[in-house]
This record gives C-alpha cells, sequence and structure tokens, in this order.
C-alpha cells in the first residue's frame, strides 16, 4: 500500500503510465481534473478552481491573498485523496503535498523533446516552430507555477525518488520500474506514516477553514491536536482572546479535532 505521485511535463506520456500503472497495481487514479470532485465540499467555485489549476501565477495577483486560498484549497483536496491510500497521482506537485510522507513513491516522468514535439504537431496539426513554441511556454509557465507557489524549482532531481527518462523505454517499461520499486520495503504504509498522513490531512482542513479570516495562519497537527501560529503586530489580551473564541468557533465543524492551540507571534515562529 503506497501513494505515488507522478510529475510529468506535456507530452512526456506521464498520463499513459500512470493509468497502466494504477490498473496492474490495482490502485485508483486521480489527476488534476478528479480535484474538481471535491470543490462543492470546500465551497469553493469550480471556475476559480480551474484557474488555480491551468492559469500563470498572475492570475492570483489580482485577488486578495490568492495565493493563500487556492493554495489551501488544492492542499486539501489533494490530502483528501491521498489519506486513502493505493492512489496514483498524476499532475503538477503533488510529489510537493507528499514530500516527508514515508511510503510516498515520488517520480518524475520524463521525455525527448524531439518526441514531445512530434505530439504536439499530430495532436495540434501545427509546424514545429509552432510546436516549440507551445512547448516552451507550457514549460516556463510550469516553473513559474511551482516558483510562486511552492518556492520549488520542479525539475530539481532532489524532489523525486526515481526518475524515468522514457525516451528508449516503453510505458509497460516504466510501469515496470515503478511497480517493482513501489514493493521495496521503504515505500510499504506503516501505522506511523498513515498517521503522519492523517495529520498533514487535519492540518489542511483546518488551514482552509482559517484561510479567509487568517490567511497567514501556519497550522501543524499530531495526533488530533492542532497548533495554529497567528501573526500579529502586537500582542493584546483582549484581541488575543477574541481571536481565540474567533478561531474555536471556525473549527467547530471539523470532528477530528481533539485540542486546539494558539501562539500568537510577532512574525513567525516556523514549523519544520
Amino acid at each position: 500500500m503506497a501513494i505515488i505521485t507522478i510529475s510529468r511535463g506535456t507530452h512526456s506520456k506521464g498520463k499513459e503510465v500512470a493509468e497502466k500503472l494504477a490498473q496492474k497495481l490495482g490502485y485508483e487514479i486521480i489527476s488534476r481534473e478528479a480535484i474538481l470532485q471535491t470543490s462543492e465540499e470546500f465551497n469553493i467555485p469550480e471556475v476559480m478552481l480551474l484557474q488555480a489549476i491551468h492559469s500563470t501565477p498572475s492570475v492570483f495577483g489580482r485577488f486578495i491573498f490568492g495565493k493563500e486560498r487556492y493554495l489551501a484549497f488544492i492542499e486539501a483536496a489533494l490530502l483528501t485523496q491521498f489519506r486513502k491510500n493505493n492512489i496514483v497521482y498524476h499532475g503538477f506537485a503533488g510529489h510537493y503535498h507528499v514530500r516527508n510522507v514515508p511510503h510516498a513513491l515520488k517520480v518524475r516522468i520524463l521525455a525527448d523533446m524531439e518526441q514531445r514535439i512530434k505530439a504536439v504537431m499530430e495532436r495540434d496539426g501545427c509546424t514545429r516552430k509552432e510546436a516549440i513554441k507551445f512547448l516552451e511556454k507550457i514549460d516556463e509557465e510550469r516553473v513559474k507555477w511551482g516558483q510562486y507557489f511552492y518556492g520549488i524549482d520542479i525539475s530539481d532531481p532532489l524532489q523525486y525518488d526515481l526518475i524515468i527518462n522514457i525516451s528508449k523505454l516503453t510505458t509497460d517499461d516504466a510501469v515496470e520500474i515503478i511497480e517493482n520499486t513501489v514493493k521495496l520495503e521503504t515505500f510499504k504504509t506503516t501505522p506511523a506514516s498513515q498517521q503522519f498522513v492523517e495529520d498533514l490531512y487535519l492540518s489542511a482542513k483546518v488551514k482552509l477553514s482559517l484561510v479567509e479570516k487568517y490567511p497567514d495562519a501556519e497550522v501543524y497537527s499530531q495526533n488530533g491536536v492542532v497548533y495554529i501560529n497567528v501573526k500579529v503586530t502586537e500582542i493584546k489580551v483582549d484581541r488575543m482572546k477574541k481571536e481565540i473564541e474567533e478561531i474555536e468557533e471556525i473549527l467547530k465543524p471539523i470532528p477530528d479535532i481533539k485540542a486546539i492551540e494558539i501562539q500568537r507571534k510577532i512574525g513567525f515562529q516556523h514549523f519544520d
């Protein structure tokens, strides 16, 4: 039992690999589009979610705390899926949300540029020059997206457990490599690693609930206890009491919370 994330560029056959892998392992497969299914649960308009998934970072500059809101939603939506385990996810930055999860296998699929160009030309009936321009634009936007939302370079190999250059391999070859890797003892789910995912999931739910009122809040959860850092410019007793009551009221609908610990800092004490 494991979580497998597959990061891939446009026309790198990553989707095909993910679909074949999920079928062979008997895992559920999800993609960015599957996130739409949770938009009603989290009360986020579908049109906004589509912007979050498909638009360049510049779109989010038009909204107050747009980055925080969309990131909170996407994290909560992904972890809703990941906590079920036996998941193959293909799409952007899925690996980031499970970067410290022991039973998560983070895969990057690479393809030769010439193969990608040919695929775009065949799909769109365009010229080679147009295909190159399209791919360069998409690749550039993905890099900017990763830097803006997560502060990461998506091409950094250290973010992945396994990188497969599919240029000389078939998709079936890639599936076999991933299948053999995920069966290693390293990637088996344990009670401790599953609890870690549950803690991430609860943190994400809390963050999403607070993001409208407290967009800068930092959240960390452990075994049902939620720790919240709230940024303030000055510490006042009356304001602190009011914020505690407000936060507790906001979080009442979340049944998994056993206790809430709220800290206020002038600036942040970051959770690692």
